[in-house]
């Protein structure tokens, strides 16, 4: 099976319209929602009326830019956005100083989300894949049974055997507190590498997520196109409720 899920729900107008669109056309089965930004309010609307699965898309790596009830809280999250900006490498940085903020800043979004939505997330991921963070992980703050996003799948010989390494032990470390997927790939890098097809043959035998930003045109074209259609013929497109029954995390690379 294969979720295709449209990430920044909610960030602004545009993203949530093209989403929606995608959605209505039966090309993605889920959104990953931003809240505290210009279009959440709206956006949470949409999506109660059309009755789509939405996860929450954690943010510590832009400025909220919309409504925020408790203005401390935006400096708390200001804070870790200074951090997370400095360099690429602060994603693997543990910083002691900011665990009661990165607390503070995840329960304020997923109660915002409650709130907005009326519900929990189906799933959690992070804005620029900050959900991967070591004061996250280390300090297990997403709850445990969550669905969340794993790290990117790579085919042999894409990235280093160290970098590989990092990433299953990981994603090992994550699926003994988490519900994950047992692949995962961007929609867009995919496009580039002419590698949609291999995917598809993935997800007919094991859980594929694919992510999506559907106000790139070119990823708002193919996923609105008789080629996609036709690459995933046959292949169940699922939301991410789906997962909650999934065994163990597979770590292998796929092999084709």
């Amino acid at each position: 099976m294969i979720t295709i899920n449209a990430d920044d729900w909610g960030r602004s107008e545009a993203e949530t319209d093209a989403a929606l669109s995608c959605y209505v056309n039966g090309r993605i089965s889920s959104v990953s929602a931003m809240v505290f930004m210009e279009d959440s309010e709206r956006a949470a609307e949409l999506a109660k009326g059309n009755g789509l699965d939405v996860g929450l898309h954690l943010n510590f790596s832009q400025r909220y830019n919309g409504a925020v009830r408790t203005p401390w809280i935006a400096e708390v999250q200001s804070r870790i956005v200074r951090f997370m900006s400095i360099s690429k490498y602060a994603v693997v940085m543990y910083r002691p100083d900011l665990r009661n903020c990165f607390r503070d800043v995840y329960r304020t979004q997923a109660d915002e989300f409650f709130r907005l939505y009326g519900k929990p997330p189906s799933h959690a991921d992070g804005h620029q894949h900050r959900h991967l963070c070591a004061n996250l992980l280390i300090d297990d703050i997403i709850p445990r049974g969550q669905v969340v996003r794993r790290n990117f799948s790579f085919w042999p010989g894409e990235k280093s055997l160290l970098n590989r390494t990092y990433r299953r032990l990981l994603d090992w470390r994550l699926a003994r507190r988490y519900r994950l997927a047992d692949f995962f790939f961007s929609l867009g890098q995919c496009l580039k590498a002419n590698r949609l097809g291999r995917v598809a043959e993935l997800a007919r035998r094991h859980s594929v997520e694919l992510m999506t930003h559907p106000v790139n045109r070119q990823e708002y074209a193919y996923l609105n196109s008789p080629e996609h259609s036709k690459t995933m013929s046959g292949i169940d497109l699922a939301p991410f409720t789906a997962l909650q029954s999934q065994p163990e995390l597979r770590i292998e690379d796929p092999v084709l």
